[in-house]
């Protein structure tokens, strides 16, 4: 079963399975938006064995990875604090923006936005987020499975680096678009059919 479900509101849809005594082997559950934050603090024993897919967890085993969440830890002074995929995010994000301000010379944004796209940074899951020309990262995903401490064991990840796609080619309203925030397109929704941008595009 997949779920979709947003944030806290998987959690009891997931410890009513166990009230009702439908165990993860039973009927595992995939969920997109359950990470460690969402599980912290409560008792994750009947949520064991179902799943999430993020593009990071905090148990992810890499020294850069043990070094940030140790380094975080101490800075909230509560060992109990968990770090999770939005929090890797923004440390991605923010380290990324200080390399291309140093690229572009300048922090005006217009300047940042088109020397960030080919910027790299150490994904803590390991191998490295870079920024496309779609403005989205290269980043592994994972497939997590819950234990009894509330963390995440990795049970499967892609063998590689998976580079997004802002728009889907199975979907016929979409399938001609691409993203290419470069010049001459500087545009999220590009028409490569029709040769121009759909909507707002970076003046």
């Amino acid at each position: 079963m997949v779920s979709t479900i947003n944030g806290d509101a998987n959690v009891p849809f997931y410890k009513e399975l166990g009230n009702q005594g439908i165990k993860a082997t039973d009927i595992p559950v995939v969920a997109f938006s359950v990470g460690e934050q969402e599980l912290a603090g409560i008792d994750t024993k009947p949520l064991i064995g179902h799943l999430a897919a993020w593009n990071y967890f905090q148990s992810v085993d890499t020294p850069a990875n043990k070094e940030v969440v140790a380094a975080f830890k101490k800075f909230a002074n509560n060992d109990k604090r968990v770090f999770n995929d939005p929090m890797e995010a923004h440390y991605i994000g923010f380290n990324m923006w200080v390399k291309a301000v140093e690229k572009a010379g300048t922090t005006e944004h217009n300047a940042v936005i088109d020397a960030m796209v080919g910027v790299a940074h150490p994904n803590l899951s390991g191998d490295y987020a870079t920024m496309m020309p779609n403005h989205h990262l290269t980043k592994p995903v994972l497939i997590g499975e819950v234990q009894g401490n509330g963390m995440f064991n990795v049970v499967w990840q892609t063998p590689g680096l998976v580079v997004a796609q802002p728009w889907s080619p199975y979907l016929p309203e979409s399938k001609h678009l691409i993203g290419d925030w470069l010049p001459p397109m500087s545009c999220g929704n590009y028409d490569v059919v029709a040769g121009k941008c759909l909507g707002n595009h970076k003046a």
